[in-house]
């Protein structure tokens, strides 16, 4: 049986062989070196595959969205590897709806909710098969051949590893989604697989519902997830420690992305987002990641970065840390007004509040302060205002967002559920006020030009207020006293 599958496999491999090749730099694989290459390797030994942590979790999750939409396909593919440059591709990470439904970290898959006859959901979860040796495609695909890019699980091993109720090949795919375009009763996770937005037509607001349903599912988090959280802070903090460090010989912004991406590699999956090592006035740009510029010693750096783990979650902190280890008095200034900001804004993260009560907490402070700073044109209440918000000049950006499996987690959710919503315990999201001065900005006295400063803390939500899950020094002194610390235990190990 092994030989005439080899031998229709070498067939194939000979029509595909006398076509153009993929790239320039790829030759044509000649027939008996198929011939050749299929045959001579050691039968594979019977894979032991256990199920994955959390397992019923994932299922239970599952189970939830489907009974949201009864009697309808649900269609939630992962996404594929994206294009970095000509024909290589970012280390692929999953969708992740898909990975929070399912755990499964592979490119190209599918997950398809089946209603049944009766009653709920059959889970079927389509996956790249697994064929060893079997086939050509194993050295010949640059793109999913084993020895080129690693073996996949495989069908059947998916089935057990991730706890699903059926298991398909991908091949198997395109008919179920022709099947599914005739009844018309589906619903797609759209903008993750062009293949499948294609093949299925959208329906009304069908699929803007299913992506406004799994967000809001995700507002609140298990205990697994709040644990994978506190894990990710964990290893940031790990990773703001490497940077202090660092920053004592660091020359330019560069080195402390580097030390930062090393230890999310080590520690984790990878940075959860792209890291902003801002030092003097590139501070003041609110999401500066070019991470170009000289370090000069009496800087602050705004580092605002987060390690994204294995199970997916990622932290999101920020600290201004001053390069010489001390504060100058206006930095220090400006800093002991963002923290008092933030502990208003995180004492206001309480359940049955308004989810921008943080937030207006933060902003009465900030407008307060640069009230006494002379720096708004008439009364803190005038800049409060909401037909005025004079304070935004200094201040841009809103103070909370939801964290969790994205770095702006659920932002598919009703604005019901989200941004017009009550806190709930559960709920996870960020707490950063900010001030920033621009160098040019002739309102501002020239001893604060260039500062920019922003706190960030991650902070649950619990059924009697929250819980700070983020470690880190706060206070100026504090700060000052963590930088001095590091550096000391460096030198003593030099």
């Amino acid at each position: 049986m092994g030989k005439v599958k080899n031998k229709q496999a070498a067939k194939k491999q000979k029509t595909k062989s006398k076509s153009k090749a993929k790239a320039s730099h790829d030759a044509p694989t000649p027939p008996k070196l198929t011939d050749f290459m299929l045959t001579g390797w050691k039968a594979p030994a019977k894979r032991v595959v256990k199920p994955i942590a959390g397992h019923a979790n994932f299922a239970d999750r599952r189970d939830r969205l489907g009974k949201l939409f009864p009697g309808e396909a649900l269609v939630i593919p992962t996404g594929h590897e994206v294009v970095r440059a000509n024909d290589t591709n970012f280390r692929f990470r999953p969708g992740s709806s898909f990975f929070y439904l399912t755990g499964n970290p592979e490119a190209d898959c599918v997950l398809l909710l089946m209603p049944k006859k009766k009653k709920g959901h059959e889970h079927i979860l389509f996956v790249e098969p697994n064929p060893g040796r079997s086939e050509p495609t194993f050295f010949t695909d640059r793109h999913k051949g084993e020895l080129w890019v690693g073996p996949r699980l495989g069908v059947s091993e998916s089935e057990t590893r991730f706890g699903i109720d059926r298991c398909e090949p991908l091949s198997s795919l395109p008919d179920v989604l022709k099947d599914l375009k005739k009844k018309k009763g589906y619903r797609v996770l759209r903008s993750l697989s062009p293949a499948i937005d294609k093949a299925l037509p959208a329906i009304g607001k069908n699929d803007q519902e299913l992506a406004a349903a799994l967000s809001d599912m995700r507002l609140i988090k298990d205990k697994t997830e709040i644990k994978a959280i506190q894990k990710a802070c964990k290893v940031t903090r790990q990773a703001f420690d490497d940077v202090v460090v660092a920053l004592k010989t660091a020359k330019n912004e560069r080195e402390v992305e580097g030390v930062f991406a090393h230890r999310a590699r080590v520690s984790g999956n990878d940075v959860g987002y792209n890291v902003i090592a801002a030092t003097g006035a590139n501070a003041c740009i609110l999401h500066w990641n070019l991470n170009n510029g000289r370090i000069k010693k009496n800087d602050l750096l705004l580092l605002d970065a987060g390690i994204e783990t294995d199970d997916m979650y990622t932290a999101d902190i920020t600290r201004s840390i001053p390069v010489s280890g001390k504060f100058t008095p206006a930095q220090r200034e400006i800093y002991d007004l963002v923290v008092a900001a933030q502990l208003a804004a995180i004492d206001a993260a309480k359940p049955g509040n308004d989810f921008l009560e943080p937030h207006r907490a933060a902003m009465a402070v900030l407008a307060q302060g640069l009230g006494d700073l002379g720096l708004l044109p008439g009364t803190v209440e005038e800049a409060l205002d909401p037909e005025n918000q004079f304070y935004k000049r200094y201040t841009l950006h809103g103070t909370s967002h939801m964290l969790g499996i994205d770095v702006h987690d659920c932002s598919d959710a009703s604005i019901e559920r989200y941004r017009q919503g009550k806190l709930e315990p559960g709920m996870v999201l960020t707490i950063e006020p900010g001030l920033y001065f621009q160098l040019d900005d002739l309102r501002v006295p020239a001893k604060y030009r260039g500062i920019g400063i922003r706190i960030e803390d991650d902070v649950l939500v619990t059924a009697r207020g929250n819980r700070v899950l983020s470690d880190f020094p706060l206070e100026a002194d504090e700060v000052e006293a963590w930088v001095a610390d590091l550096w000391a235990k460096s030198d003593a190990h030099a």
